[in-house]
């Protein structure tokens, strides 16, 4: 169930939440594809957004086994596990039978897709996206690999509408933010998003900038850059929150102490899948962070 998504006061945190808003076409799969190849889909995923993109076109009946990052929907996860995306087994996979997996680009290792497709297994590797025509190029293959073009054109034509009326919001903010997306905060120097990231490139749709952009990636960040970047906000998913023990200290970390955010306790904490994947949730996380950036209602809330 959706949880509240509470504005920001000093020392407080902005938990930006999934709004289930995935868009399940009502059409089975065995309208597109031909009867016997319907009958006998065995689908495995092994990478979350696919996954999502996979229920959103409503064929989520042949989907047989998910990887470990694949958790959303809720349903996704009570699915036979097959483990880690870049961390395959051959084993667990062909343990369900499958006729087809659909994967990251970046999933492996090679030599395990190699025994899937020698086993018959017929392997796609679906291209990363960190823009929003990417993500629309991205269901388009997984709905062209599906059968199930049509379904895939209305996804995409919700999906463009939606971004529509968060452009439209944010071009009512007054000034762009720099914003510290943290990967990681451990005992050694934090990992920060630089230039070219899945990362950067959501703050930017939300309105935001990048406050260490002089790097490619995500990279060990020092305490002096973090506290000469002048961030206004930190960005950190779940997880990151929680290993480190909770916001309160996040924030007691000196790099961030000397930052704007740290003084005003301005942290966004966001669902990992849902601010990175870059799935058919694109526009309701561009949304909410941009709510969170700007104190504007999101328009998909």
């Amino acid at each position: 169930m959706p949880r509240s998504t509470p504005f920001i006061a000093r020392r407080t945190v902005r938990r930006v939440l999934a709004v289930i808003r995935l868009a399940v076409i009502p059409v089975s799969l065995s309208a597109s594809l031909p009867a016997s190849a319907a009958d006998h889909a065995r689908i495995v995923v092994a990478g979350g957004s696919i996954t999502e993109i996979v229920y959103a076109l409503g064929a989520q009946a042949h989907l047989v086994a998910v990887d470990s990052t694949s958790q959303y929907p809720e349903h996704a996860t009570t699915l036979p596990g097959v483990g880690y995306l870049r961390a395959l087994s051959a084993e667990p996979i062909l343990a369900m039978n499958p006729t087809l997996l659909l994967a990251d680009s970046d999933a492996g290792p090679p030599a395990v897709l190699d025994q899937l497709r020698a086993a018959g297994t017929r392997v796609l590797l679906v291209p990363e996206a960190k823009s929003p025509a990417a993500v629309m190029e991205k269901i388009r293959f997984v709905a062209n690999a599906l059968g199930r073009v049509g379904a895939g054109e209305r996804l995409v034509g919700e999906l463009s509408d939606s971004l529509a009326a968060v452009n439209a919001m944010v071009a009512d903010a007054e000034r762009a933010p720099p914003v510290l997306f943290l990967l990681s905060v451990g005992r050694g120097a934090p990992l920060a998003a630089g230039r070219n990231t899945s990362a950067e490139a959501m703050i930017g749709l939300a309105g935001g900038r990048n406050a260490l952009a002089g790097f490619d990636d995500y990279k060990p960040a020092s305490t002096e850059a973090i506290a000469a970047s002048g961030a206004e906000f930190v960005l950190v998913t779940e997880r990151t929150a929680e290993l480190l023990g909770g916001v309160d200290a996040l924030l007691a970390r000196p790099e961030l102490a000397a930052t704007p955010a740290g003084r005003n306790g301005n942290v966004v904490v966001m669902d990992g899948l849902l601010l990175l994947g870059f799935g058919p949730r694109l526009a309701t996380a561009a949304g909410q962070l941009a709510s969170a950036l700007h104190g504007l209602n999101s328009p998909l809330d």
